[in-house]
């Protein structure tokens, strides 16, 4: 349920993005700082939950399932 949300979220941010439940968004370059700090406000808000900053890295936010796991160890359960 969370990597649902999580790719719902992505892909109302960033359309352009095809196969978002494959993508590797660091690695490929797909996403840039401003699309982690939306990413980041979203999740938040969306789930109830404040990721802490040193949690902000490019493995957590590499894969859907790594942002569901983030998303999972910061408090955050839809």
């Amino acid at each position: 349920m969370i990597e649902q949300t999580v790719s719902k979220i992505i892909a109302e941010n960033r359309p352009d993005i095809e196969d978002i439940e494959n993508a590797e968004f660091i690695t490929d370059g797909l996403f840039d700082s401003f699309d982690i700090v939306t990413l980041v406000s979203e999740l938040d808000k969306t789930f109830g939950i404040s990721i802490d900053g040193s949690d902000i890295t490019p493995a957590n936010f590499n894969t859907v399932s790594s942002i569901a796991a983030l998303v999972e160890k910061s408090g955050g359960n839809k």
